[in-house]
């Protein structure tokens, strides 16, 4: 068992009592330290940035829905270097622990979000994602995790980061929590009573990973359709989109691309000014994002425009779409250390996640099975501004 501080989940523990009784009554959640809390200083996870910030005078508006709505905020969790990493180990804060294979990474960037979650110090968490900041790590931590689609939660009070892409979202121990607390986000009115359609296998991203995670996945895929007659069919990302393109090509050629152009505006020019002290992984990750020719950014933002309409054009409603959440189970912790596994584990893993991210999609990661003892997590997504059926059609295929 772990506790507040032996998991290294949280930068700072205390309590916000909620303000009245309501859904979310008896639950505790934690909060990404990216996202303002009033009086308590934000990192981003970097301590430069929270030396030289003042602390916010208001919560973060989502905060304020969580408190509101009857849940118990009991900290600030730890976060990767201005959120810019997928792996969950940060230089200054440490390594939260994934507790459920404690000698792998937790994922990154909502790291102790998820390590909060999983090692059952509170029912929930809240995080943010951009190419897939909640997923990954709720998938290997063995938790639920959704982002939802773009804009539907108030990002006022969270530190910008890519702002195409990015979306405040939860992790949760259970389904039922996880769902109750994107409902109260969402400002959700009703469930939806769409019935699913169709079920398609992006296997373009079951080609990408490994072995032993398709396996597993498609052995717990096999089983849906013998539970309501649902069709389930595989599709390639080039049918979705009506012309050769591959889920490698949508994120070296639009995600990654946008991510670079939005971060430069948002943090790159405070890092250029004040010279900050940086991890050195962060550091030659910066380097690299300093060299992209921004004189080419039309090309990836039409590109980007195009991919959305035509994924949205393609999900109708009642479809949805399943493949797995991250290619590979938790890598070992210092594995980062030798490039290459570093550069695999980002490329594939964020071919993957590109998916939803240029989409603007909502997209829950359950933890469906597990390789080696590691937790493995299936993604299920839904059309553009389709949350609430994704919130049904997930509690129906996996009660």
């Amino acid at each position: 068992m772990y506790d507040f501080l032996s998991s290294g989940a949280f930068v700072k523990t205390f309590t916000l009592e909620p303000y009245k009784k309501g859904a979310l009554s008896d639950l505790t959640f934690a909060v990404k330290d990216n996202i303002d809390i009033a009086n308590y200083k934000t990192s981003y996870g970097s301590p430069a940035w929270k030396e030289k910030h003042d602390a916010p005078t208001y919560n973060a508006l989502c905060v304020d829905q969580l408190l509101e709505s009857g849940a118990t905020c009991l900290g600030k969790t730890v976060s990767d270097e201005f959120t810019y990493s997928l792996d969950g180990e940060n230089y200054f804060f440490g390594t939260p622990i994934n507790p459920i294979a404690p000698n792998r990474i937790p994922g990154g960037s909502s790291s102790g979000s998820a390590s909060a979650v999983a090692c059952g110090l509170v029912d929930f968490s809240i995080g943010t994602d951009s190419a897939g900041s909640i997923r990954v790590p709720a998938s290997l931590c063995g938790v639920y995790g959704m982002r939802p689609t773009m804009h539907r939660i108030s990002e006022a009070g969270v530190l910008p980061f890519v702002p195409s892409t990015s979306t405040v979202g939860v992790l949760a121990s259970d389904l039922g929590i996880l769902c109750n607390a994107m409902e109260t986000l969402i400002c959700s009115e009703k469930i939806s009573s769409e019935r699913i359609k169709n079920i398609y296998l992006l296997e373009d991203a079951f080609d990408i990973s490994d072995a032993e995670v398709v396996k597993a996945l498609k052995c717990k895929i096999d089983t849906l359709s013998s539970i309501d007659n649902f069709n389930i069919t595989s599709i390639r990302l080039s049918d979705i989109l009506k012309e050769p393109m591959t889920l490698e090509s949508l994120n070296v050629e639009a995600l990654r691309p946008l991510q670079t152009f939005e971060f430069l505006n948002t943090v790159g020019s405070w890092i250029n000014n004040t010279s900050p002290d940086l991890s050195p992984f962060f550091a030659m990750k910066y380097e690299t994002v300093r060299s992209f020719d921004r004189r080419n950014v039309n090309e990836s933002l039409m590109l980007c425009e195009k991919v959305f309409n035509r994924i949205k054009s393609f999900i109708q409603k009642g479809d949805l779409i399943l493949f797995p959440t991250v290619p590979t189970i938790a890598p070992l912790r210092g594995a980062f250390e030798h490039m290459e596994t570093a550069l695999d584990f980002y490329d594939r893993t964020m071919a993957i996640t590109s998916f939803s991210g240029v989409g603007r999609l909502p997209e829950i990661t359950i933890p469906i099975t597990k390789v080696d003892d590691s937790p493995v997590g299936l993604s299920i997504v839904s059309g553009f501004y389709q949350d609430e059926f994704l919130i049904s059609a997930v509690k129906k295929l996996f009660k």
